[in-house]
């Protein structure tokens, strides 16, 4: 990372925050793990999303290389999102937060279990 770049961040956990996380993204790429959606799958997969905020998430992992967008000439027009090179590099990270949630539904289910 160029020293420029660097100097807009406290540290590169913010830079990640930024760039993947939110209340939207982390799911999003998620779901593209799993390969190519269309824009209705997303929402319907993620759901509670509206389709504003839907649309400028996945433009911002599209300007910051995580996502790319295909637009088919078709009518109606179809469009594709799929996770870039770089943007599957955040499967392990995914795949951390996947399992800590995990963990964390066990250890407070069996405190309440008593």
């Amino acid at each position: 990372m160029t020293r420029g770049k660097l100097d807009q961040y406290r540290c590169t956990v913010e830079i990640t925050v930024h760039i993947a996380g939110g209340k939207w993204k982390p799911l999003i790429i998620h779901y593209l793990l799993s390969g190519t959606k269309r824009f209705g799958e997303l929402k319907k997969l993620i759901g509670g999303v509206t389709q504003r905020s839907l649309t400028l998430q996945l433009r911002e992992l599209e300007a910051n290389g995580i996502v790319s967008r295909e637009v088919f000439a078709e009518v109606p027009p179809r469009v594709e999102y799929t996770l870039t090179a770089l943007g599957s590099t955040l499967a392990p990270t995914l795949e951390a937060m996947k399992s800590w949630g995990e963990h964390y539904l066990e250890s407070t289910t069996c405190k309440q279990c008593g």
